[in-house]
């Protein structure tokens, strides 16, 4: 039986080295060693996922009769104990065990004796880190979620507020046709909702159960798996054993979606610097997503929207990073697998401080409807909708195109709009312009044309934003 009150002792006395196979060796690593393996400070952010793992391991060895009722007790006693330590930042993490699972499970059996070296019977470090990651990404996954929607809405806001107000659209960042501000916005809703579906995907794939796998070939002890899926809210088990804790396609599988939720963050964020600046100022952002410069005084800098177009890169790195790191890997499990926690940790912090951030900003843009639409009259935006114009009046596409090509070469020699344009002088480029012409060549009554599901015209954007809205639950 578990000793009940275990002496005050270090669990250096149960172990002198504080590693699980140090009956093996005959000589301690070098420091310099020490220091290189270890992973303790950066895989200690899956302690409660470790906890959690633990506890439902430690149930079911119970409930198969592996341990005895009091050792569970004891187990149990001593996690609630290591997690309050965890809390309270009072629980002292030792670079010289390695790692999250054996600094653990070396304060377990410190405080509870014998019991606590049972805890890993049936059960090795690989499924259970294994296991630890999958927690902790799952719950990752449920957080970046909520995110996404909430940046959702805060476009979809935006949308609404602006989906009469008239932009450019571009193409090859030059002015192409007539646009409603909230139509454009709408595009980046559309982006992040395909984001959510990846994520919603990938999460079923995170949550399948390795552990029982063991180091590769799963245990001789009468485990039930399943009853272990079942307690941690797993969809269920990781059927080969080899393959449970020797793959990482789940975790690249996140970083791939993540790069993508970053894309998407980075196109929005290059249009709001481009917005921003003084040659375009269709928007302004708020002070507090700003700087000034350390000896230009004048100068109001989109640090936010630089920084998150800077992260993508970052993220992009963790991708190829995690790839290369599992392309050459034998089965089963390699130490190169500690080497995935980095990346995914910072894609993590990285995609989450994005949308975070990127929600609030998209809630408090400072549109300029007037800049907008003046820009809008510089570019011959209309000059599509009166081909179309001429075609529905009976002239074939390419005949109209050639026409409204030689009506902007003329108004752009004499430095005005097609609007600006008599009826007469139209008339010399096609015999079918009529009195009705004006009416498509304003920015407005271009963009009422796009009155299909897709288009521009502002009731389409307001049904856009009630589809979305109904998705989402509103």
């Amino acid at each position: 039986m578990p000793t009940k009150n275990p002496p005050a002792t270090t669990d250096q006395s149960v172990n002198p080295t504080g590693k699980a196979w140090s009956g093996r060796f005959s000589e301690p690593v070098t420091e310099l060693v020490k220091r290189f393996t270890a992973s303790v400070t950066f895989d200690k952010r899956l302690a409660y996922a470790d906890i959690q793992g633990s506890l439902a391991h430690a149930a079911m060895l119970a409930r198969v009769g592996v341990i005895t009722p009091a050792d569970l007790a004891d187990i149990s006693r001593g996690m609630a104990i290591i997690t309050q330590e965890i809390d309270e930042g009072t629980f002292d993490w030792d670079i010289g065990r390695e790692d999250v699972h054996m600094n653990i499970e070396a304060r377990l059996i410190v405080l509870i004796g014998d019991a606590g070296k049972r805890l890993h019977t049936g059960r090795s470090r690989n499924d259970q880190v294994a296991t630890d990651i999958r927690l902790w990404l799952r719950d990752e996954i449920d957080g970046l979620i909520e995110r996404l929607r909430t940046l959702q809405l805060a476009l979809l806001g935006m949308a609404e507020k602006h989906a009469d107000t008239i932009m450019p659209g571009f193409t090859h960042l030059q002015v192409a046709q007539p646009v409603t501000f909230g139509h454009h916005l709408m595009a980046y809703v559309e982006m992040l909702s395909r984001d959510e579906a990846r994520l919603i995907d990938c999460r079923k794939r995170v949550n399948l159960l390795p552990l029982g796998a063991a180091a590769l070939v799963g245990t001789s002890y009468p485990i039930d798996r399943n009853h272990v899926a079942q307690t941690l809210g797993f969809d269920g088990v990781c059927e080969n054993s080899l393959d449970a804790v020797s793959d990482r396609d789940f975790a690249i599988e996140f970083v791939s979606a993540a790069a993508l939720i970053m894309t998407h963050l980075s196109r929005f964020s290059e249009e709001l610097i481009i917005w921003m600046s003084q040659s375009v100022a269709f928007i302004d952002l708020p002070d507090r997503f700003c700087y000034s410069s350390s000896i230009m005084p004048q100068k109001k800098n989109p640090d936010v929207p630089e920084l998150i177009r800077g992260k993508t890169g970052r993220v992009n790195g963790h991708l190829v990073a995690l790839l290369t790191l599992m392309k050459g890997q034998p089965l089963a499990y390699n130490k190169d697998n500690q080497e995935d926690k980095e990346p995914l940790f910072d894609t993590v912090d990285t995609v989450r401080d994005s949308l975070t951030i990127m929600a609030d900003l998209s809630a408090n843009i400072i549109v300029r409807p007037e800049n907008m639409r003046a820009a809008v009259m510089k570019g011959f935006a209309t000059a599509t909708d009166l081909a179309d114009y001429l075609v529905k009046k009976g002239l074939a596409f390419r005949d109209a195109h050639e026409a409204v090509a030689t009506a902007v070469r003329i108004a752009a020699e004499s430095k005005r709009g097609l609007e600006e344009l008599s009826l007469e002088e139209l008339r010399k480029f096609s015999p079918l312009v009529g009195d009705d012409v004006y009416a498509i060549l304003t920015p407005e009554g271009s963009a009422a044309l796009r009155n299909h599901i897709g288009g521009t015209a502002p009731s389409q954007v307001k049904s856009a934003i009630a589809r979305t809205k109904h998705r989402l639950g509103l």
